[in-house]
């Protein structure tokens, strides 16, 4: 737990959280949110991507310090989020922890990105230490990109279009070939303001993750302006990014496989 204190009496402790909706953190919290010692705030970041950050604060009562009138809240909330709390530390990035578990599992990852243009690679890349773990990037924005640069098949874009499920697995699976890596993310979807649909709605995007032969993929649906849907859809990526790669070393670690040698 890092303590955010300013050198008083009083304690403090953040929780990041990633992979939740603002509503549902709130639900879970119920009437946490509203106490006084210690007391619970939410804050709501947009500025990178939607970000909750969960805010303990206490002072002292009684005999019992501020750091022990906390402890019991902080407990109740790590039960609460689980590994969605991605960090405790109020510097720290979600893609800082991408990184770190990429090289803890010593793994390379690229990215392959449409709607985001390279704002996926350019999160990772921001991290000291990147070069240790990301190969390359390729933004194909168009469908010729994604079938020239990363075997993207044209009967599957005629099907069902370069934003869905199956161009966003086709895209992680064909970046990971060319780059020779052992992770890949992909991204599409539709920034908007125009390009959507009934069926496929301005915000709609498709995130795909391949680890090391396995394929895991998930829809999305955002709101916002263009640049909210884009930032948003960052976000997502590296938060499914992250869940893979913690599935992947539970698997090594207590599978049937064996942890993996470079």
């Amino acid at each position: 737990m890092e303590d955010i204190s300013s050198g008083n009496e009083d304690y403090s402790a953040v929780l990041k959280l990633c992979g939740v909706d603002e509503k549902d953190v709130r639900s879970k919290c119920g009437e946490l949110l509203g106490r006084e010692n210690p007391g619970v705030e939410l804050i709501y970041d947009r500025s990178r991507g939607p970000e909750v950050i969960l805010k303990v604060s206490a002072h002292p009562e009684g005999e019992l310090s501020a750091k022990k009138v906390a402890k019991p809240v902080v407990k109740e909330l790590k039960n609460l989020f689980g590994e969605k709390i991605y960090s405790m530390e109020l510097e720290r990035s979600l893609e800082e922890v991408v990184v770190e578990l990429l090289k803890a599992n010593l793994l390379t990852v690229t990215t392959a990105e449409s709607c985001t243009a390279g704002l996926v690679s350019a999160r990772l890349v921001n991290v000291p230490g990147a070069s240790d773990v990301f190969k390359e990037g390729f933004i194909t924005y168009s469908n010729k990109a994604k079938r020239k640069y990363l075997g993207v098949k044209k009967g599957t874009l005629l099907k069902y279009t370069a934003v869905s499920e199956s161009v966003a697995r086709e895209m992680a699976k064909g970046a990971a070939a060319e780059a020779k890596a052992d992770c890949a993310i992909s991204v599409t979807g539709i920034a908007g303001p125009d390009g959507g649909t009934d069926k496929k709605p301005v915000g709609t995007v498709f995130i795909a993750c391949w680890i090391d032969g396995n394929l895991f993929s998930k829809e999305y649906h955002f709101e916002g302006d263009r640049m909210e849907i884009r930032q948003s859809a960052v976000t997502a990526a590296l938060t499914l990014l992250r869940s893979c790669l913690l599935r992947y070393f539970a698997e090594m670690t207590f599978g049937t496989g064996e942890k993996k040698k470079k």
